[in-house]
């Protein structure tokens, strides 16, 4: 009887747990609301609007491919300040790396912009993805002067 008692108790606590967790599909969304956009493939921007100055130009960092596909990164410049960061191309191929990118492009795009600069941190669980997005970026900052 006690061993019946124990399995049951056991059984209800396991599936108690399994049915209480909850996953981190609704992350990305915090971060900066980019989850639709790179999850539809669209470019992933960082939502922010240039100046309409006529100094600021768009700079595009060579295209760097990764183990999981091609990483390019595209800068908006108004005189030494990065206004505006987009990634049109990067890894997407399957669910995994929409799941990726839609929790790392926002962060990359974050910290670029407050750093203005590529001295910023990757992004664990993304690694390769930081890195090919770091390349791609160092090229458009060389290629902007910057």
């Amino acid at each position: 009887m006690k061993r019946i008692v124990l399995w049951f108790m056991t059984t209800a606590t396991i599936v108690v747990l399994l049915f209480g967790y909850s996953t981190s599909t609704s992350g990305p969304a915090a971060v900066g609301g980019q989850s639709s956009a790179v999850a539809s493939g669209n470019p992933v921007s960082s939502g922010r609007t240039s100046t309409s100055s006529s100094t600021a130009v768009k700079v595009t960092g060579p295209t760097v491919s990764t183990r999981w596909g091609d990483v390019q990164v595209v800068i908006t410049v108004d005189g030494s300040t990065i206004t505006d960061v987009t990634v049109p191309v990067y890894p997407n191929g399957n669910g995994r790396d929409q799941q990726i990118n839609s929790y790392a492009l926002p962060i990359l795009i974050k910290d670029t912009l407050d750093a203005q600069s590529a001295d910023i941190d990757m992004i664990t669980g993304a690694t390769v993805t930081s890195g090919g997005y770091l390349q791609s970026l160092q090229g458009a900052l060389d290629q902007a002067g910057l």
